[in-house]
């Protein structure tokens, strides 16, 4: 039950070492290897190498193979090495030779490249979209709440007033440049490798124009060798996109987790969506922002993982591409997941008011008060000099009556330009 049996068994020991894991991973792209099936089927008997009687009986097949996949009852047993063998195995079982001529005219390698692709593609578009959920909700969070006041810090310390609304709208803004990253990437992979066969395409005149434009690529990679150099490479793009917008909601995580822990005390969340300690009775812990924070850590390292599996192998293809596509795939499905826990949990968020009269807080306002001193006439360096020598002789007394007009600033966040940016 292997797409290249031959007259003799392979050792077992072997078998099970190099199909690894790949009957749990191939149930995710499952559907997009029929898919792809249908299509090749189509394109055989477009070009007479099968009659249209076969293509219909096998297009019969693979759709009654699609509707168990989409209700949860396909599944690869352990005699098979992967989800191709198995389709292989239930369309012969069912058409006999017929079966058998659904491999024609292509190999395993772009079977699984196609097949791959045709997930990425889907799963991008499926991120982008919960992406641009997450985005909305910043933004009516920082609609909500522009005008409270927040403290700004550098190197951790207190530094210049911000506010709630700059906060929450400064990520939604970054999230617009891993959209940017994400579109990038799904325009790369939006290419049909179908028809490179194992890398040096096939005599049987086919017609790779016709299962592009059946499985709605945007284009084909025309040189089948540069099909199969995308294997890896898009992997690699893959984990970058994904790597950024990790890296985005990694850092918010732990901008969550910072305020709301007591020394800051700026937001909150219901009790039911923070956990409690063994020992402890008071504890609030935002456990939920840990993960995501361990989670999103885990997506940045995938690209690393990536480069090193396939950075150095010649042209052609080899079996180290096999181990790309566990990590690339659990990458995909975690930050689904992340960017529907995320948005759920921070439309709960409880932002506080922050007593800016406190002390601690009282040098937030040392650059208004030069600028002040600027705008009165004064040059900048003296006017720093005075801030300064007031601030050391314990004689400063912040102003806090200035406002920050100019575009993106606490009082003009510009949010308007942001909606229409992430269009």
């Amino acid at each position: 039950m292997k797409l290249w049996k031959k007259q003799f068994d392979l050792d077992k020991a072997i078998e099970n070492f190099t199909v690894g894991n790949d009957r749990e991973i191939d149930i995710h792209i499952a559907k997009y290897d029929v898919i792809a099936s249908k299509a090749h089927a189509k394109m055989l008997a477009s070009v007479h190498i099968i009659s249209n009687e076969e293509a219909e009986n096998l297009i019969k097949e693979l759709n009654h193979l699609l509707l168990q996949i989409e209700n949860n009852q396909f599944n690869i047993e352990n005699d098979f090495e992967d989800v191709h063998s198995k389709i292989e195995y239930e369309l012969t079982k069912k058409l006999g030779d017929t079966g058998k001529k659904i491999h024609t005219a292509r190999s395993r390698n772009d079977q699984v490249l196609v097949a791959l692709q045709l997930y990425y593609k889907n799963e991008l578009q499926v991120i982008i979209k919960k992406v641009k959920t997450l985005f909305n909700t910043l933004i009516q969070l920082a609609e909500i709440h522009q005008e409270k006041l927040l403290p700004g810090y550098t190197h951790l310390q207190v530094a210049m007033p911000s506010s709630f609304g700059l906060w929450f709208s400064a990520y939604a803004e970054t999230l617009i440049d891993d959209v940017d990253l994400l579109k990038a990437t799904l325009k790369i992979v939006d290419q049909n490798p179908l028809g490179s066969a194992a890398g040096y395409g096939s005599s049987f005149p086919i017609d790779r124009g016709f299962t592009t434009k059946e499985l709605e690529f945007s284009t084909l990679k025309y040189n089948v060798v540069a099909a199969q150099m995308a294997r890896g490479k898009n992997e690699r793009i893959l984990a970058s996109s994904l790597g950024n917008l990790a890296n985005t909601l990694s850092k918010f995580s732990m901008d969550i987790c910072l305020y709301m822990s007591q020394n800051f005390g700026f937001i909150s969340f219901p009790d039911e969506l923070t956990t409690g300690s063994s020992i402890m009775p008071h504890k609030k812990n935002p456990d939920v922002f840990e993960l995501i924070r361990g989670k999103c850590n885990q997506i940045q390292a995938i690209q690393t993982e990536m480069l090193l599996i396939s950075n150095n192998l010649p042209s052609g293809y080899h079996r180290d591409f096999q181990l790309l596509k566990e990590n690339t795939i659990k990458a995909i499905e975690n930050t689904k997941t992340i960017l529907d826990i995320f948005n759920y949990s921070i439309q709960q968020i409880i932002v506080k008011d922050v007593n800016i009269n406190n002390e601690k807080y009282k040098y937030l306002f040392t650059v208004d008060n030069i600028n002040s001193l600027v705008t009165e006439g004064m040059p900048f360096r003296e006017a720093y000099l005075k801030i300064s020598n007031e601030v050391e002789n314990k004689t400063y007394s912040p102003d806090t009556s200035k406002k920050h007009t100019h575009i993106g600033s606490i009082d003009n966040l510009s949010l308007e330009e942001i909606k229409r940016k992430i269009e």
